[in-house]
């Protein structure tokens, strides 16, 4: 693609992303493939951004230089929004946002309100996240999730192939046992939880099952790429007609 960027995608930084996650940057879908986008995008390695900085422990002095290199993005280089590669960044939402003067969407959460309005307040939104424990309030109102809305957490942390992220970063993913404990998180939440009317995908890492959970569950999926697609089209960088 001959033309800049408009929106630029934080990503963790290098050699410090667990081997399985580097196996699913590969897929088309992933939110640090290129090939996931109709339309270019600007990836960025943020010194310091890693499991321990924004899932664990969430640092403010990463926020500090997630701040100082979107300015820099943006008048450097003309970047018109902020994305990034990690949707447990909803923790630095409303700081980032307020820092900066282009839109930012740092988490598939922000979609989670949206959901719930299109179902309905008797209806629940599922959230399938990378980790539930540490998946807090406080992400969730960073992104406008009130506590009156219906939202039902599924984690993965208790699968046991997707928990080498957090356990043996070093191992490499069996990635039909990653497929099949993704879809097998899906199809209980909604087996135990009838009640839900639609379904957000937390983690950037979760779009390039997106389809399947759609079949396997028969509701509507929204993920990073939803969110994507829909900043990209406010930015006239995708054109429907």
């Amino acid at each position: 693609m001959d033309r800049n960027p408009k929106i630029a995608v934080l990503r963790w930084e290098e050699g410090h992303v667990p081997e399985g996650l580097l196996q699913l940057e590969t897929m088309p879908g992933n939110s640090t493939n290129r090939e996931s986008y109709p339309f270019p995008v600007r990836l960025i390695y943020v010194e310091g951004a890693n499991v321990e900085t924004v899932i664990t422990h969430p640092s403010k002095e990463l926020l500090a230089n997630m701040i100082r290199i979107s300015k820099q993005l943006v008048e450097e280089e003309g970047i018109q929004a902020i994305t990034t590669s990690c949707g447990f960044n909803a923790i630095f939402q409303k700081e980032l946002a307020e820092a900066l003067d282009v839109p930012v969407f740092t988490s598939a959460l922000l979609q989670v309100p949206f959901a719930q309005n299109l179902i309905g307040k008797n209806k629940t939104v599922g959230v399938i996240t990378a980790n539930k424990g540490s998946l807090t309030k406080e992400h969730f109102h960073a992104c406008g999730i009130t506590d009156d809305m219906n939202v039902e957490v599924m984690g993965l942390e208790d699968a046991k192939e997707w928990s080498k992220i957090f356990d043996k970063p070093d191992e490499k993913f069996d990635m039909d046992a990653v497929t099949e404990e993704i879809i097998g998180v899906a199809k209980k939440g909604v087996a135990d939880h009838p009640e839900i009317g639609a379904i957000v995908l937390e983690c950037t890492d979760l779009p390039p099952y997106a389809a399947k959970i759609r079949e396997a569950v028969k509701l509507p999926v929204f993920d990073f790429n939803s969110m994507m697609g829909h900043m990209a089209i406010a930015l006239a960088d995708l054109n429907l007609y």
